[in-house]
């Protein structure tokens, strides 16, 4: 099992929209960079979900329903995919990432090195570090 974050906005798909929902598909990935990330995740792998814009937290977790596969939307040539998610639990705190920059485990991670890419994976000390800031166990 692998981990990764996803970024989304949360005026546009939140985790409780997710958690709503039961299970989404995660569309709107563009970055060569993050498809391929994407494209590289198994399905079970956990997914620690991250809104962007004003709230700039990691706020819950997911996990892979399937793994990546060509966007329904998208004309058969087109090079965007597209994963199920299913939420698992929200975080008792959202991680913020001023918090994440903060910690020495971070500082060459592409989310803050890259910090307009939408798929991170993490390494496992990288997401135990977020599970134990999150309050989740």
């Amino acid at each position: 099992m692998a981990d990764f974050l996803f970024k989304t906005e949360p005026s546009e798909y939140s985790y409780a929209d997710l958690a709503a929902k039961g299970e989404g598909v995660w569309d709107g990935v563009r970055n060569p960079v993050a498809l391929r990330n994407m494209r590289e995740m198994a399905k079970g792998d956990r997914v620690f979900v991250y809104h962007t814009g004003s709230e700039k937290a990691v706020v819950g977790i997911a996990r892979a329903a399937s793994v990546a596969y060509p966007d329904p939307r998208q004309p058969a040539s087109s090079s965007l995919s597209v994963i199920d998610l299913a939420p698992v639990k929200p975080l008792k705190e959202p991680v913020s990432l001023a918090t994440l920059k903060a910690e020495p485990e971070f500082a060459t991670s592409p989310l803050v090195r890259q910090g307009r890419l939408s798929v991170v994976p993490l390494t496992p000390k990288q997401a135990a570090i977020i599970e134990r800031l999150g309050g989740s166990r």
